[in-house]
């Protein structure tokens, strides 16, 4: 199969340099071909490859595609920051929220709660400050964890 290939790829390429023929004929008319006339004098010409210019309108699209491509990659990297802000701020807050659970199961484990005075001797609360500081506890955690 790749010599074939390889074959039809030779026999093209002469192919496509065959030369083109310019000649007059009898009534005045130019004519063109890839093979000169028989009857007739022609003389070979040799024709220059050109690159087709780019249309203005093909440069546009290419233009507009640049922008769009541009636009929708800043848009996925501002998606990108705004999805790792949110998932830092996430990560933090549940962090956050067992280090508070964690605190409350020790409130809830020891007898009485103290604060320290000026000196920094203990001095504990009583029963009724003891158990307001315990709901005021709760109730912040169950407001800032969902608990």
């Amino acid at each position: 199969m790749n010599g074939l290939l390889i074959l039809v790829c030779l026999l093209i390429t002469p192919i496509a340099q065959a030369g083109t023929y310019r000649w007059v004929d009898e009534n005045g008319q130019t004519h063109f071909g890839d093979r000169p006339p028989a009857n007739t004098a022609a003389d070979e010409m040799t024709l220059k490859a050109t690159t087709p210019s780019p249309d203005e309108a093909v440069r546009q699209r290419k233009q507009r595609m640049n922008e769009f491509l541009e636009q929708t990659e800043q848009e996925r990297s501002e998606r990108n920051k705004a999805e790792a802000e949110q998932q830092a701020k996430a990560t933090k807050h549940a962090a956050r929220c067992q280090a508070l659970r964690a605190r409350l199961k020790f409130l809830k484990s020891v007898s009485g709660i103290y604060r320290l005075n000026s000196e920094g001797e203990r001095v504990f609360v009583d029963d009724e400050e003891n158990e307001r500081l315990r709901r005021e506890f709760r109730a912040r955690v169950q407001s800032e964890c969902d608990i």
